[in-house]
């Protein structure tokens, strides 16, 4: 759960993805409300490449009974309930900041009667009781479990059987930068998201993991795996360029010790909201990563 990916929870150097949002325990320098601000960030970029998975789960029938594990503030949740309109979703995640959040944009949305928010870590040796559901549905989060075969076999146990479960995972933080950019440091991006490695080896390992065996292995028969590609240009009114800093800030504070100087002094003034290379200032700014999404269902 965040997150955290986010996925941000993302986590991930106090990141979580997309999407969601991050089923264990927080690494987040900010707080829940700087990893918030994040999450709503990606959902809101995401939100066309959100719906365009869900329209593709290999359903057999639309499901009533849906948990969302390691929800975040709600972007799979609220995809979701919009795909399914007569299904019911269960919204987990370890943050109350979070959940707090998902029950206010739920009451917003005019959807409060169709979610319930439960707060568990499921790294937990007891997991609550989050019904029998027809979908489980785990964005940006399996990769924070810190004994992920554990928490396959408790998604096992908890589908109805012949329901499915959907794992959803970035390929890694998003690139938002030309490879030409900044002027004097190019390709600083890549060499930021390399310093990651280090710290992803040691705090996330299964991120970047393939799921297919393991699933099959909790016993479950895998029926579609696919990677979808993300390229989305154009600033959006300022969201990309407000995403791209919140990323790269939260990337900062986990590995910037292990920049040479040259790059740290350039990633702090893409950084400084009121320098004259503030990445807000760019128009050249995009979001490109991968998703990668393994259906698989319970025999």
């Amino acid at each position: 759960m965040t997150q955290a990916h986010s996925h941000t929870s993302h986590r991930d150097s106090g990141h979580h993805h997309g999407h969601g949002p991050q089923a264990g325990r927080h690494q987040d320098g900010d707080g829940d409300g700087g990893q918030a601000e994040i999450l709503e960030l990606d959902a809101e970029v995401l939100a066309g490449h959100l719906a365009s998975i869900t329209a593709r789960l290999p359903l057999k029938a639309g499901p009533r009974r849906i948990v969302d594990l390691g929800c975040g503030t709600g972007a799979g949740t609220f995809a979701l309930l919009e795909r399914f309109p007569e299904a019911h979703v269960t919204a987990v995640d370890a943050s109350a900041g979070h959940l707090q959040l998902l029950r206010e944009k739920a009451c917003a949305r005019g959807v409060a009667d169709r979610v319930r928010t439960v707060q568990a870590d499921l790294d937990a040796d007891d997991w609550p009781d989050l019904g029998t559901p027809d979908l489980v549905w785990a964005s940006a989060s399996m990769h924070h479990m810190a004994r992920p075969d554990r928490a396959l076999r408790g998604v096992h146990r908890l589908l109805a059987p012949g329901g499915l479960f959907a794992v959803v995972e970035l390929d890694g933080f998003p690139r938002f930068l030309p490879a030409d950019a900044p002027e004097g440091r190019p390709g600083l991006e890549e060499r930021v998201h390399r310093a990651t490695d280090g710290f992803h080896a040691e705090h996330v390992p299964h991120r970047g993991a393939d799921w297919g065996p393991m699933l099959t292995a909790a016993g479950f028969a895998v029926e579609d795996e696919r990677t979808v590609a993300v390229d989305i240009a154009g600033d959006r009114g300022g969201t990309v360029g407000r995403y791209a800093h919140g990323t790269l800030r939260r990337i900062r504070g986990a590995v910037g010790e292990t920049l040479a100087p040259e790059d740290l002094a350039a990633l702090d003034a893409l950084l400084d909201l009121d320098g004259e290379h503030s990445i807000l200032r760019r128009d050249d700014l995009g979001v490109r990563t991968e998703r990668t999404v393994w259906a698989a269902r319970r025999p």
